[in-house]
């Protein structure tokens, strides 16, 4: 694995390879410092972190923040490589992530695919996670339990989960992916006033040749509908037996989320290390609508870890 700095400008792009991938990353904040991992979202970018970034650099942080399997300059290392979207496959991105920037343990925080990868690494190897900050608590998904019903008001929600189970659904993504991704963007933060810019910037990254393959396995997989890739069929047993998280841990909520009516403070068994639960007014995207809050709670966390 190694890492080379590439053409990034001001925002320091660099890319870094694992087994199977060239992950794109941006840093922010001095080489030397406390070591942060922002992961995004579908259908989102790095830019959610735009506006938390800065808070934590100024405050000591190392912060990366890479772009996901599918996203924006990330690419695989390989035609044959499956093109999977399944929870393991992100959180072991994550991990390569730290092994190739020979970063021993960081806290890691996302919302969203981000929330995900972050939880599935902090799940699965704890010794590698300072500290835990996820929108939607507990959020690694439970593959039996999508095989079964919602009530019909989220099952309206989750329209573009069974939208992706069809090919049609699949062709609609590819032919149409700024509309709908957009719309998605629309109908998860109903507060959020974001300008066409702001869109622009962040649909550059469902341009990625992968994005369509891997979003549509990532839906399938989770509802039950898609063959997972062999290598990862021993994490996703180990997820599936719900591993509580150890490390300090920061959750979220927004309370205009419609993808989690009610919150998830339920969640609160599923940490046995130090943790607070926080309802922000906020919708899906919360980095993008609250950072001065997603950053405070990153705060928290290294508050409590810091030597």
């Amino acid at each position: 694995m190694d890492a080379t700095t590439s053409a990034g400008g001001e925002m320091n792009m660099k890319t870094m390879r694992t087994d199977t991938l060239e992950i794109a990353f941006e840093e922010h904040g001095p080489a030397d410092g406390w070591p942060v991992i922002l992961s995004h979202g579908f259908p989102y970018d790095a830019r959610a972190y735009d506006e938390v970034a800065p808070t934590l650099a100024s405050s000591g942080a190392h912060v990366i923040v890479p772009y996901l399997r599918g996203f924006g300059p990330t690419r695989f290392l390989s035609g044959s490589t499956m093109r999977s979207g399944q929870q393991a496959a992100l959180g072991r991105d994550l991990i390569g992530l730290l092994d190739g920037l020979r970063i021993e343990t960081a806290i890691v925080a996302g919302f969203d695919w981000g929330g995900l990868a972050s939880c599935v690494a902090t799940a699965l190897w704890p010794e590698r996670v300072a500290g835990l900050v996820s929108l939607a608590s507990y959020d690694v998904i439970d593959v039996g339990r999508l095989g079964h019903a919602f009530p019909p008001s989220l099952e309206c929600v989750m329209w573009y989960q069974h939208l992706f189970q069809t090919e049609r659904g699949r062709e609609c993504l590819d032919l149409h992916r700024r509309d709908l991704c957009r719309m998605l963007w629309e109908q998860w933060s109903p507060g959020w006033r974001f300008d066409a810019a702001t869109f622009d910037r962040t649909a550059a990254s469902f341009s990625n040749p992968d994005f369509v393959d891997v979003v549509i396995h990532c839906y399938r997989f989770a509802f039950g509908l898609a063959e997972g890739d062999a290598a990862l069929a021993e994490l996703e047993n180990r997820l599936a037996a719900k591993p509580k998280i150890v490390v300090p841990a920061v959750t979220l909520d927004g309370v205009e989320d419609p993808l989690k009516p009610g919150g998830t403070a339920d969640h609160a068994r599923l940490f046995v290390g130090r943790h607070e639960h926080r309802t922000i007014k906020a919708g899906h995207a919360l980095p993008h609508e609250a950072p001065g809050t997603f950053a405070e709670a990153v705060l928290t966390v290294r508050a409590w870890t810091a030597p």
